[in-house]
C-alpha cells in the first residue's frame, strides 16, 4: 500500500476496491460526478428572492453550469444572521432549475426535513456542520437521492470518510464528497484548501470528488485560481458561489463571484478542462413543467452545444 494513504477496513463500502468500477452519481437532470463529465454547481449561497434566484440561474445556465445550488436552510453562525426562506427558497429553487435545466442541490440540516426537501432537489447536501450529525446522515441514507456530503470543519480524511460510510450502509450509494477547506491557525483566508485531498482520495476511495472554493477562500479573487487548481488536481467537479450583487447579497457576499465573473471562469475552465483529458458539461434544454409545476417525465433533453459559451 502506498506510503501515507490507510485504508481501515472500517470502510467497508467506500473503499476504493469495494467495487471494480468507480461510482458515477447521476442526478435526475442528467448532471452526473464522475467520469470525464465536470459537474459544475453554481449559485448563490442563499435563496433571497424570486428575482435574485432567477438572475442568477439564467447566468449560471448561459455560461454553462449544469446544476443550481442555493440555500433554502441556512446555518448560520448568529441567530440574527439570515436563516433562508425554508420551503418557499425550495420551490424558488425547483422553478429555477426547470425553467433553465439546472440539476438542484440544496443543504438540509434537520431530519424531520429530509422528505419535504426531497420534493424539490434534485441533490441533498449534507453541510460541515452537520457531517458528523449522524440520525441526518441515515435519515439521507434511507432515501436514494444523491447526497453531497462536505468535509466537516476540522475533519480527518478518515472521519469524512465514516460519514460516507454511514449513508450508504442505509443503503444509499450516491454519494459525491465535497472539499471545503479546513480550519487552519492563519486567518488570511477563511479556510484552508486541502487541494492534496483530492488526489489522495482518489487512491482510497471510488466515490467522486468536487471542490468548493468559495467556502475555502472567503475572498472572491481567489475563488478562479483555485478552481482552476481544483480541476488540474483531478477533481470532478466544482460548487461555486454566483449573485448578481454580491455587494448587497445577504449571506456570503464576499466570496461570491458575479455573473460576468463566473462566465469568465468557464472559460478558463473550459481550457483546463482539455489538458485534464476532461470536459465541462454538456448542456441540457430546460425541463417541461406541466401546469401544476411539476416536470415531466421527458422534459431534460440533452443538448450539442458546447457549455461555455456566452448567451
Amino acid at each position: 500500500m502506498e506510503r501515507g494513504v490507510n485504508v481501515p477496513q472500517s470502510y467497508r463500502l467506500v473503499r476504493r476496491d469495494a467495487r471494480a468500477e468507480r461510482t458515477i452519481v447521476r442526478l435526475s437532470s442528467g448532471a452526473t460526478f464522475g467520469g470525464d463529465e465536470i459537474a459544475i454547481c453554481a449559485g448563490p449561497c442563499g435563496v433571497e428572492s424570486a428575482e435574485q434566484l432567477d438572475q442568477a440561474a439564467a447566468a449560471v445556465a448561459a455560461a454553462g453550469a449544469n446544476v443550481l445550488r442555493g440555500g433554502a436552510y441556512k446555518p448560520r453562525s448568529s441567530p440574527y444572521s439570515f436563516q433562508g426562506l425554508g420551503e418557499e427558497g425550495l420551490k424558488m429553487l425547483r422553478d429555477s432549475g426547470d425553467r433553465y435545466g439546472l440539476g438542484v442541490v440544496t443543504e438540509v440540516l434537520d431530519p424531520r426535513d429530509v422528505e419535504k426537501v426531497t420534493r424539490y432537489a434534485d441533490m441533498l447536501q449534507i453541510g460541515t456542520r452537520n457531517m458528523q450529525n449522524f440520525p441526518l446522515l441515515r435519515e439521507v441514507g434511507a432515501t436514494r437521492v444523491p447526497v453531497l456530503l462536505k468535509r466537516g470543519l476540522s475533519a480527518t480524511v478518515q472521519e469524512w470518510l465514516l460519514a460516507a460510510e454511514y449513508v450508504m450502509l442505509g443503503g444509499n450509494e450516491n454519494v459525491v464528497l465535497c472539499e471545503r477547506g479546513v480550519r487552519s491557525f492563519d486567518p488570511a483566508t477563511r479556510n484552508l484548501l486541502d487541494i492534496a485531498v483530492v488526489p489522495l482520495l482518489e487512491g482510497m476511495t471510488h466515490l467522486p470528488v468536487i471542490v468548493d472554493p468559495s467556502h475555502a477562500m472567503g475572498i472572491a479573487r481567489l475563488v478562479p485560481p483555485t478552481a482552476v487548481a481544483s480541476i488540474a488536481a483531478g477533481a470532478h467537479g466544482l460548487l461555486i458561489e454566483v449573485h448578481p450583487d454580491p455587494a448587497n447579497a445577504l449571506s456570503d457576499g464576499a466570496q461570491s463571484l458575479d455573473c460576468e465573473q463566473f462566465a469568465l471562469l468557464m472559460l478558463r475552465l473550459a481550457l483546463v478542462a482539455e489538458v485534464a483529458g476532461r470536459r465541462l458539461p454538456q448542456r441540457v434544454k430546460p425541463a417541461a413543467v406541466a401546469p401544476n409545476g411539476q416536470r415531466k417525465a421527458d422534459g431534460a433533453v440533452r443538448s450539442s452545444k458546447s457549455g461555455v459559451k456566452l448567451a
